[in-house]
């Protein structure tokens, strides 16, 4: 492997954070968690870390914004043990067996249903009012609500539903909020509403629904529902009626506008569509990625010009893995969903296993590079 597998990217103003004070935990009120499917298992070890050691030493509330994979991996985090369920999350994800029947590259969309809704169950059963009222993390799922032809699933719709939304989004990334919307469960605060949402929502069409035990399920099923390899999750409880998929399309990367001490003092006495600033949160987003690029929405990835960091991420760490590093895993690339169609069974597993096992280089990284924050490290977002 590589001598340095770990990047650090900040924007400006997490930099000039950084070369003052250096990074405590205490700096860090929000954390996104990208989808990407199995590109978020590379992130293991450093959720380990983050969750099960250093965010022990602070005491702060904090907010855990995932999409699809990156959904399934903040809940994960509001677990009891939180080390011990990534682990799990991490065993099921890699050896679940997802046979495609003869004459199919991936499994029927109903059974991939049927495996995640199992799997979902068997991490949290027993556990989603203690995910949902844990005493730190504020959990918000992100979902994509199909607007108009895409209200309902079905098979003319969705392909009808997304072609008008990829050229949409072609002209405008806002106007495709015609077509999905973003939509945010999240968790409740002392009065029972909807804690408030910690990035603002004046870049895309938004709503925010309560999430509850009623409808933890169907949130997390929907965040990771792929259109046209998962069926849309339809009519969430507590939510408009409609169909639901994956968080990403609409978020990809959640390249969003977060509420920072920056943020707020430009803001000073106005509100956001939804929710409101809190002066008093810490400063910084700390976000465990797969790449350095932050790509909007999943319909964005052909626009390369909208990859770019904006302003949005002036108080924003990302982390992500170096390119060279990468190339020498296996395959020379993160684990993705293509390994399914390509590799056996048993040769998935033994790839992103040792995928998996390398990345504990980039938690071991991060712990020594916390123990003496060294500006010199970090590159430009």
């Amino acid at each position: 492997m590589s001598s340095r597998a770990l990047c650090l990217y900040a924007g400006p103003a997490a930099r000039r954070h950084i070369e003052r004070h250096g990074l405590s935990a205490a700096d860090v009120g929000v954390i996104p968690a990208a989808a990407g499917g199995p590109k978020g298992l590379i992130l293991g070890p450093l959720d380990r870390f983050i969750f099960g050691d250093w965010l022990a030493y602070s005491t702060h509330p904090i907010d855990l914004v995932g999409a699809s994979i990156g959904a399934w991996r903040m809940a994960t985090a509001c677990m009891p043990d939180a080390v011990a369920a990534f682990q799990a999350l991490e065993t099921g994800y890699i050896h679940g067996d997802m046979k495609a029947p003869p004459g199919r590259k991936l499994p029927r969309p109903e059974q991939m249903c049927a495996i995640s809704t199992q799997n979902l169950h068997s991490m949290f059963e027993g556990h989603v009012p203690a995910v949902l009222t844990h005493p730190r993390y504020r959990l918000h799922v992100l979902a994509s609500r199909g607007r108009h032809v895409l209200w309902r699933d079905g098979r003319w719709r969705a392909p009808a539903g997304y072609l008008g939304a990829a050229l949409t989004t072609a002209v405008s990334r806002r106007a495709m909020g015609e077509w999905l919307e973003r939509t945010v469960f999240s968790c409740a605060n002392a009065i029972g509403q909807p804690v408030s949402l910690p990035f603002a929502t004046d870049d895309y069409p938004t709503r925010q629904v309560l999430l509850t035990p009623d409808n933890f399920y169907p949130a997390l099923l929907a965040s990771g529902s792929i259109p046209f390899v998962f069926p849309a999750v339809h009519d969430i409880t507590g939510a408009p009626r409609g169909a639901y998929w994956d968080g990403g399309i609409t978020d990809y990367h959640l390249h969003l506008r977060y509420k920072t001490a920056k943020t707020i003092a430009a803001h000073a006495g106005a509100s956001s569509a939804i929710g409101s600033f809190d002066a008093k949160r810490p400063s910084l987003a700390l976000y465990p990625h797969f790449q350095q690029a932050v790509v909007p929405g999943w319909l964005d990835k052909p626009w390369r010009h909208r990859h770019r960091a904006t302003s949005a991420l002036d108080a924003m760490l990302l982390l992500a893995p170096h390119p060279q590093w990468v190339r020498q895993l296996p395959g020379g690339k993160l684990p993705d969903r293509t390994d399914f169609q390509h590799l056996g069974h048993a040769e998935r597993v033994a790839a992103w296993t040792t995928s998996v096992r390398a990345a504990h280089q980039l938690a071991d990284e991060f712990a020594a590079w916390l123990a003496k924050p060294d500006p010199g490290r970090l590159q430009a977002l």
